[in-house]
């Protein structure tokens, strides 16, 4: 029988960003091999900056590897053929807003050369299946951002790909809305199309995957099929109908002497994709991995730590509990007091020296210019006099 050649196949895949004089700046992809066989679905799970949204832009032609080997159904994923057997949902979902849905639907088809036939059955079946049949006539500007992602959905569909690629798929979208992605994901799965998923909700990627690639530092830490990865083989778990206490305690007992019989289902208990991942992420932290993407925060900031005096005065004086009962005045420290009276002997002599200020007579004529300079350069020096 023969081989059935993989989807997608990378071998040795190596993407490294540079710098204006060639220098290299970020190994985001370092060296990775994978699969994907037809009719499944993939999710390439990672950290931000792990080098997901990287190898999704090789599979999809828009940057060229640095080193190793990509095919897309045995052919560079930048041959135009192939590109018209992939459909992708990008991360946002980059829709003219002055169109409305079915034009939106409408220009798509067109980049595939669909007749103006099928482009209106496809459009009216994607419209139903993306529960966006009633607004079909309005701009997708007006739409809310899980309705855009609907609409960006349907588009990435409309030419009947083999081969889908959905970035965050479930972004955006109520309960509702991600509960019908994940079954139009596994409905498409079994037309035998094969689905290629990145998400950073977990509980999403367990419900439709069969197999995981985490990423870390542009390298594959973990790789498998979700029944092997989350089994926990060193446990059993049993599961039986609701039983009476009595039988449970003859059940204990049987298990204490490590035989059994009835009718009972005994397997081993699995822990949440969340869980690996997260057990994943830390082993490759502690292996010292290097990532250009984001690490785990460190201790807060020094000036998010330190208030200003002010503030830790007014904060001491609020947690101080407030007594009924008439409170001594605390002593002033000796330093405070020092300062109190200087300025209150400054205030004293400047106030004692000035001239008394009078009111301004209403009948009394205008005083020239020069007398008010007078005035002015006078008050200047007894300030002076008492600094």
């Amino acid at each position: 029988m023969a081989e059935i050649e993989p989807v997608v196949r990378a071998v040795g895949l190596t993407k490294v960003f540079r710098d204006f004089w060639g220098r290299p700046k970020a190994r985001a992809v370092n060296d990775i091999d994978f699969e994907i066989r037809p009719g499944e679905v993939v999710g390439l799970l990672g950290p931000n900056g792990s080098g997901k949204s990287t190898t999704v832009k090789m599979l999809l032609g828009l940057l060229y590897p640095t080193g190793g080997r990509l095919t897309v159904f045995g052919a560079s994923p930048r041959a135009v053929e192939t590109k018209r057997e992939i459909g992708y949902l990008p991360e946002e979902s980059y829709l003219y807003k002055y169109l409305t849905a079915e034009e939106t639907l409408d220009f798509f088809g067109s980049l595939f050369n669909l007749s103006a036939a099928d482009r209106k059955k496809r459009i009216d079946q994607l419209l139903e299946m993306v529960g966006m049949a009633h607004a079909r006539r309005r701009r997708v500007g007006e739409f809310s951002k899980g309705m855009a992602r609907r609409i960006g959905l349907a588009q990435a569909m409309i030419n009947d790909p083999a081969f889908l690629i959905l970035d965050e798929p479930t972004s955006g979208l109520d309960p509702l809305g991600c509960r019908e992605v994940k079954d139009l994901i596994l409905a498409l799965k079994k037309r035998g199309k094969t689905v290629l998923v990145t998400s950073h909700l977990l509980s999403d990627v367990e419900d439709v995957c069969d197999r995981v690639i985490i990423l870390y530092g542009g390298k594959i830490r973990a790789e498998g099929e979700l029944s092997e990865l989350l089994t926990v083989s060193d446990s059993s778990r049993i599961v039986a109908p609701a039983l009476p206490e009595d039988a449970l305690a003859a059940i204990r007992e049987i298990l204490r002497k490590n035989a059994g019989n009835g009718d009972f289902t005994i397997d081993h208990p699995r822990r949440s994709l969340e869980d690996f991942f997260l057990s994943v992420i830390s082993a490759a932290k502690r292996d010292s991995v290097e990532t250009a993407g984001v690490v785990g925060g460190g201790k807060i900031a020094d000036y998010l730590e330190k208030g200003d005096d002010a503030s830790a005065v007014l904060a001491s004086l609020i947690a101080e509990p407030q007594s009924e009962a008439p409170q001594t005045a605390p002593q002033a420290a000796p330093e405070a007091e020092k300062t109190e009276e200087i300025v209150s002997e400054k205030l004293e002599t400047l106030t004692s020296d000035a001239p008394a200020v009078k009111q301004p007579d209403p009948e009394a004529p205008k005083r020239p210019a020069e007398d008010l300079s007078a005035a002015n350069a006078k008050l200047d020096d007894l300030l002076g006099k008492n600094k």
